[in-house]
């Protein structure tokens, strides 16, 4: 898992700084602190999960002042327990109070991420199935809780409308509800390294796609597994097969069964809970 470089992830950080700082500062640690006072604190897991997110959460305490320590010790794809110390940060109060909740709103949301996402990993486990997030993202966050996603042990769809070609229920519509027509325009739109995948939800649908030359990939959308399992036989490996429509980690290993290559799962970055994390002060 190759982590998402500090370019990338600065300028979240910086602007979640600046909304909690205002224009006037941290008021109570300024109020508090004594001059030059340092401060020895940990972040710790209160519940068990995936750690994810440990680069913003350092971050939010050198962007404070750079001569904040930051030492991980459960690193990103890590499981860890209640009351496991995550990592150690060290340096001047006003720094680690600071960017105390930034860190913290950061680094809880992609543990919830990568927590839920390993979750479902693990109820597949043993079959050919991948687990994989969607679009369904916050914006401007969207690099961040994909790569959560990976860090449970997940995979990612497509970043950007322009990734690949989906075409979905109302692009059939634009065209004119003809699914062949569809996939005509748009393999003569396609450059030659464009995948194109189709979303049916029925087995017409994709026996009329599979009719016209077919996709690269089919989005079978909302059926159930028997008719996922019809769905396998008939693209016959001949396309990539992904699920999708309210998996759950209860559902996910009787659809898995069914032969599918991708269970979608749009919850894993539109919903999911934060993990419990907390800054706590050490001696």
């Amino acid at each position: 898992m190759t982590p998402l470089p500090d370019l990338m992830l600065e300028p979240l950080v910086r602007a979640g700084l600046l909304e909690d700082l205002g224009c006037g500062g941290d008021l109570t640690t300024d109020a508090l602190a004594a001059p030059g006072q340092r401060l020895r604190t940990a972040l710790v897991a209160r519940q068990p999960g995936v750690v994810a997110g440990l680069a913003l959460a350092r971050l939010a305490f050198t962007l404070m002042d750079p001569s904040v320590r930051f030492e991980i010790e459960r690193p990103d794809g890590s499981a860890v327990a209640p009351g496991e110390r995550i990592a150690r940060v060290t340096g001047p109060a006003p720094a680690i109070l600071g960017g105390e909740r930034v860190a913290l709103n950061f680094l809880s949301h992609l543990c919830g991420i990568a927590t839920a996402t390993a979750g479902i990993v693990r109820a597949v486990a043993g079959t050919k199935a991948r687990v994989c997030c969607t679009r369904k993202t916050l914006p401007g966050m969207r690099a961040i809780q994909k790569y959560a996603v990976r860090a449970g042990g997940g995979a990612n769809h497509r970043f950007r409308l322009d990734d690949a070609i989906l075409i979905k229920d109302n692009h059939i519509a634009l065209a004119g509800g003809d699914v062949a027509h569809a996939l005509a325009a748009a393999r003569a739109r396609a450059g030659h390294l464009v995948s194109i995948e189709l979303e049916v939800d029925t087995l017409d649908q994709l026996a009329q796609a599979l009719r016209a030359g077919g996709a690269d990939a089919y989005l079978l959308d909302n059926m159930n597994p028997d008719q996922l399992r019809e769905a396998v036989a008939m693209v016959n490996g001949r396309a990539v097969t992904e699920a999708s429509g309210g998996i759950t980690p209860d559902s996910a290993p009787e659809i898995a069964a069914t032969g599918v290559d991708i269970l979608s799962v749009g919850w894993l970055t539109h919903t999911v809970r934060a993990l419990d994390i907390g800054l706590d002060h050490e001696a």
